[in-house]
């Protein structure tokens, strides 16, 4: 019989795992409330900088960076800000946002991303607002979206609301425009990865930039990258940058650059650079630097006028002749004899740049050819027989601070090598030869023509500058006003001296640059032309490579403007006459046209009026012919009785006689101005209408005629100039 089983006390058993669940759940309760207390007492403040850290941190205060301005105010560099605009819904209350959804979605569909229907944009707008609490409170709206088409959005529904009440959310971002492209460019300057060059990076720091380091806001994430400001951005004032206003001509700068981007293209040239120069103050009007790789298309990515010392070859002759000049060793009438454009020196041969079968001539017409051969023969008498006169000739070129850089404001322009008898390492017996026609020596073409300059401003050098002012907030902070380097270079006689042979280069019969002569005004200067690889081309007969330049200022009398041309390796033309000289014409050409400074006055005289000169038969109404006699300085006499007269002149003065007019007939309006004319017939109730211009030649009603007896109202007038 089996063994019966004891009946199990269920209650018991209940109970137990009762006690045992209530045990477990006091002790977790327990464990819960000490944590919290420990977060709370203990550990709370340094989760909440964390959580803090994480949610809310600063950024760097981004302002506004200045603008670079033209001389007349143009825009040159400008900053304009770019948003990136998205919307956070539940900013935005449920019965606003069910009364105008259907309104927003329909200008966002309009306006800002016609790529969605008005019904799309709605749906797309609900789903967002659906979506909060799920870890997408944001959402995105459009990049690149500008100031204007901003505050365009915050007209529509729901944006219209504020900053705190519409949840549209706007991250600002910077991007700097040139809106005249690469005019200028490398001069104004850009950004190259981290860093800016040209005057952008010359005046960073303390100008265009704006905050300095360590100007900060703080900002919350909101999701997807996107950081809001925590205060109210129109309470945050970031400094904005100053503006800076430069010297440029925005209209010589267009010329000058097209006219050396069409030399380079014509010639096939790699690189080349032409700046313009105000001779009384040294502010640089125009500056292009171009070069290319494939020689075709050309940019600005070098400073060559600035920045690249080169040989300069004969334009450097001025600066030889001028040590001659002041020394008292020769003067422009004297003889020299150019043994036919063929000289050695040591066992350098030296020779002309072309055949001119010249042996006896003066020092004026050595140099208007340009011979070679004609100033290193005097350089090399003169300034080659010893170490002090080796000397002597290398400080006259220092008086003429042609070993010091010209302190421009933009970065990287190097020191002039002009070498020293004293350095037997860069130093031989032919170095003064050679120097004296532009070798062995390097001085960037700003430098050369600083020089150039200084003559034209009758031996005052001055400084040349890029940047005229500093303004802040639209007022003038700063002036920079011109400033002398050396108040004479050289006695009067060598400067008259000097531009007595820069005369003849482009007036003489055989000068280089003859061919850009203009009948309206006259020009001074200096053709060059340097083998660019004289050197290798020498020890290895490679073939040449060219710089052709031309540097010069005008008018030659009163000289307003300097300029210098420089084209580098040409495939054509090689002469600075031919690729150089051109550009400089067409910029002076301009400039001589736009400036009345470059101009004689054509009232330096009192006038001389004949019968020949004053206008004759001028009918109209006295009053005005009056003033305009008074105004410019006409005799006259008046002997008429009538506010309408007539003019006829006799001798040299112009008599104004009696005009009837009567009333109620057509008066004889005959040369009479259209507005005289119109006046006195429509005062009779005539309708006047008029064929050609000019003065009245004809009337269909003949004067003298009743007004009232012509049927028709109208009187046809002939004009004729």
């Amino acid at each position: 019989m089996a063994e019966e089983k004891e009946p199990v006390d269920i209650k018991n058993s209940i109970l137990w795992r009762i006690y045992v669940i209530m045990l477990i759940s006091i002790i977790g309760a327990v464990v819960i409330i000490l944590r919290i207390g420990s977060v709370q007492y203990f550990e709370g403040a340094n989760l909440i900088a964390k959580s803090d850290e994480k949610r809310i941190k600063k950024i760097a205060l981004k302002s506004n960076r200045g603008n670079i301005l033209s001389e007349n105010g143009g825009l040159l560099a400008t900053t304009l800000p770019y948003y990136t605009v998205g919307w956070d819904p539940k900013v935005v209350s449920q019965e606003i946002f069910d009364q105008y959804v259907d309104s927003l979605a329909l200008c966002l569909a309009q306006y800002i991303d016609n790529k969605l229907t008005p019904g799309a944009y709605s749906e797309k707008l609900r789903e967002a607002r659906l979506r909060i609490g799920e870890g997408q409170n944001y959402m995105f709206i459009r990049n690149n979206i500008s100031f204007l088409e901003l505050e365009h959005m915050r007209t529509f529904p729901i944006f219209n609301l504020g900053a705190e009440k519409s949840g549209l959310v706007a991250k600002q971002k910077n991007e700097r425009q040139y809106p005249f492209g690469i005019l200028a460019n490398r001069t104004i300057g850009y950004r190259v990865n981290d860093d800016w060059v040209g005057l952008e990076q010359s005046f960073n720091d303390d100008v265009l930039q704006g905050n300095k380091e360590g100007d900060s806001i703080e900002v919350k994430n909101i999701g997807n990258g996107i950081q809001v400001p925590v205060e109210d951005l129109s309470d945050i004032e970031p400094k904005a940058g100053k503006d800076i206003v430069t010297t440029l001509d925005i209209n010589i700068q267009d010329v000058a650059e097209k006219a050396l981007m069409q030399s380079l293209k014509k010639h096939r040239a790699i690189s080349g650079c032409i700046v313009v120069m105000e001779v009384a103050t040294g502010k640089i009007k125009a500056i292009a630097n171009l070069g290319t790789v494939d020689k075709e298309n050309y940019f600005e990515f070098k400073n060559y006028a600035a920045g690249e010392p080169v040989e300069p070859g004969s334009t450097f002759k001025l600066a030889a002749m001028m040590a001659l000049f002041e020394d008292g060793y020769v003067k422009p009438s004297d003889t020299i004899n150019l043994s036919l454009g063929q000289a050695k020196f040591y066992d350098e041969r030296m020779e002309d740049a072309s055949y001119h079968g010249l042996n006896q001539t003066n020092v004026r017409k050595a140099f208007e050819i340009s011979s070679n051969v004609g100033v290193a023969k005097l350089t090399n008498k003169y300034y080659n027989h010893s170490k002090s006169a080796q000397r002597q000739f290398i400080n006259r070129l220092e008086q003429f601070n042609l070993h010091k850089s010209t302190q421009i404001e933009l970065k990287g322009e190097k020191i002039p090598t002009l070498g020293s008898p004293d350095d037997p390492q860069k130093w031989s017996g032919v170095s003064i030869p050679w120097k004296s026609i532009g070798y062995e020596v390097a001085l960037t073409p700003l430098q050369l023509l600083t020089f150039y300059n200084a003559v034209a401003n009758n031996g005052k050098m001055m400084k040349p500058y890029l940047v005229s002012e500093i303004r802040a907030y639209g007022s003038t902070e700063k002036k920079f006003k011109p400033v002398v380097i050396k108040r004479r270079i050289a006695k009067e006689s060598t400067i008259q001296y000097a531009k007595e042979i820069l005369f003849d280069v482009i007036q003489g019969s055989k000068g280089t640059a003859k061919d850009i002569r203009t009948q309206q005004y006259n020009i001074a200067g200096k053709t060059g032309t340097a083998i660019m690889n004289i050197k290798e081309h020498k020890r290895k007969n490679v073939p040449k490579r060219y710089r052709g330049s031309f540097v010069g200022f005008f008018p030659a009398e009163k000289p307003v403007y300097s300029c210098i041309v420089v084209i580098n390796d040409s495939e054509s033309g090689w002469y600075g006459g031919t690729v150089a000289a051109p550009v400089f014409r067409e910029v002076a050409d301009y400039c001589y046209s736009h400036n009345i400074q470059a101009h004689d006055p054509i009232n330096l005289e009192p006038t001389v009026y004949t019968d020949k000169l004053l206008p004759d038969a001028q009918i109209g109404y006295k009053p005005e012919l009056l003033n305009l006699m008074k105004e410019l300085n006409m005799p006259y006499d008046d002997k008429s009785g009538t506010q309408w007269v007539m003019g006829r002149v006799a001798n040299d003065t112009i008599n104004l006689l009696t005009r009837n007019i009567q009333q109620e007939v057509v008066p004889n309006v005959k040369l009479m101005g259209l507005r005289d004319a119109i006046y006195l017939l429509e005062n009779l109730g005539l309708r006047v209408k008029a064929v050609g211009h000019g003065k009245v030649i004809s009337q269909n009603i003949p004067p003298g005629r009743s007004i009232k007896s012509i049927r028709s109202r109208t009187i046809i007038l002939t004009l004729k100039e």
